[in-house]
């Protein structure tokens, strides 16, 4: 992991902002910084697992941990794309944390052989955010109880073949939507009912903060979020 000098534009280093330089100007400055102050738990290293963590060490969030228990396996070397020629018979997260760390020299990444059962409850307080792939039911219900009561951002999901899902306990947030901007209208003596009416401008947008709860029971509840109610 490369140490970060904070001397540039906005607490930020300059290399940083030169590397971020397209998503910072897709969502703010602000967005950023929150991402590169988060620490994620990724469980589960197939398929699915790894095209999350490159995501997410692209972004470029302060520190990502790759939990998985499970040994390389055939399918495994053909689905998963950080796993290394050769690996059959390692630990999966070990055997993808080489890769995953040159992607983003930047983000601390680290490797746990450990299975998610045998984790407490402290181990998962220690991240802002907690995402699980590979998982048993019983583990996505407990691991969302502990974020959900620690206020934990829980996401979990799957793929199986064409189908797939995704759950996300967020708890209160906040989040921006990007909305077409409303132009201001003028009113004159020759001026029509036409041209009195408020314009959407598709070709400027504004972005729009707005705040969103998430009803108690999370994913162990069955409750609906407010929000699609």
């Amino acid at each position: 992991m490369v140490e970060k000098d904070e001397s540039g534009p906005g607490g930020i280093s300059e290399e940083e902002a030169a590397q971020y330089d397209r998503q910072i100007r897709l969502w703010g400055l602000e967005a950023q910084k929150r991402l590169r102050a988060s620490r994620v738990l990724l469980v589960g290293l197939r398929g699915l697992g790894a095209e999350v963590a490159k995501n997410l060490i692209l972004a470029g969030v302060r520190g990502l941990t790759l939990l998985d228990h499970q040994q390389v396996s055939q399918e495994d070397t053909r689905a998963q794309f950080l796993i290394p020629v050769g690996s059959l018979g390692r630990n999966r997260a070990e055997a993808s944390l080489e890769r995953a760390q040159n992607l983003n020299p930047m983000v601390d990444v680290k490797a746990d052989p450990e299975s998610v059962e045998s984790k407490s409850q402290e181990f998962f307080t220690q991240f802002d955010a907690v995402c699980l792939t590979c998982c048993s039911r019983e583990s996505m219900v407990r691991i969302n109880q502990i974020c959900h009561k620690n206020g934990i951002k829980f996401f979990t999901g799957d793929v199986f073949g064409y189908h797939g899902y995704m759950f996300a306990d967020l708890g209160d947030h906040e989040f921006v939507e990007e909305k077409p901007k409303v132009a201001k209208v003028t009113t004159g003596v020759e001026d029509g009912p036409e041209a009195k009416r408020a314009r959407l401008d598709p070709a400027e947008t504004t972005m729009v903060k707005k705040v969103s709860g998430e009803s108690p029971g999370g994913i162990w509840g069955g409750q609906t979020p407010k929000n699609q109610r």
